[in-house]
């Protein structure tokens, strides 16, 4: 299947995302009290408190926020890739998801176009639209597959596309990347590291570099599920 879909048709994304305060203490009592109700499960799991699971918020659309979007796309000259990748990030959600919600109507929109994630299915894609309609904004047709026939939706999933029929278990992106010979993505952080290096560090950047880096994983990923030779670093272009 995948031998038959163009790369440069497929939008490749990941997210960073983080609680949407600093601590459990920040929280106002309201969303303390809802916060106990939603992790009592972990919390009678592994024996930690509240305070202790809440760096673990961001998860969660309604605790959470996006700070991070990366994308990238190919493009072909003859056989040879390159693959651009473009970030959209910063404290303001509403201001990165209206970017690049246009950014994605804009070259992406059209029917034939499809996004791909690691686990995109589970989280990436219904995150994206729950901020999307918490702050206020349009879901893009590209997520908003409320009433589409399966055939209709464009949404391609590394993770999924591993698992071949089998439903047993999660394969992360950094063992996929190990067992393909792929560089890892999680040489410098990863995802239970996001929230401190936000609100302790206030290091965005490194956090964009680290989403850029899962994405050109999964784009990498692609091209292995092809049979096809993966991105040089030259290949490679930031925007």
């Amino acid at each position: 299947m995948l031998q038959n879909i163009d790369l440069t048709q497929i939008l490749v994304l990941d997210i960073e995302t983080v609680p949407q305060y600093p601590s459990y203490d920040d929280l106002p009592d309201n969303w303390k009290y809802l916060w106990n109700k939603k992790s009592l499960t972990l919390r009678n799991a592994e024996g930690s408190t509240e305070s202790e699971l809440y760096p673990r918020a961001g998860i969660y659309a309604e605790f959470g926020k996006i700070i991070c979007i990366s994308c990238g796309y190919f493009s072909s000259s003859g056989r040879t890739y390159q693959f651009r990748v473009k970030s959209f990030y910063g404290d303001d959600e509403a201001k990165l998801l209206t970017e690049f919600s246009q950014m994605l109507e804009r070259h992406f929109g059209d029917p034939s176009h499809s996004l791909c994630a690691h686990n995109g299915k589970e989280f990436d894609y219904p995150y994206i639209a729950r901020r999307c309609l918490l702050n206020g904004l349009e879901i893009p047709s590209l997520l908003n597959i409320a009433g589409k026939k399966p055939w209709e939706i464009n949404l391609l999933d590394t993770m999924e596309l591993w698992k071949f029929g089998d439903f047993k278990s999660y394969t992360s992106l950094e063992l996929l990347a190990a067992a393909f010979g792929i560089p890892t993505p999680k040489d410098d952080i990863d995802g239970s590291k996001v929230w401190s290096v936000y609100w302790q560090d206030k290091n965005l950047e490194r956090i964009k570099i680290y989403c850029e880096k899962d994405v050109i994983t999964v784009a990498q990923l692609l091209l292995k599920y092809r049979n096809e030779a993966v991105l040089e670093e030259q290949q490679i272009i930031t925007v």
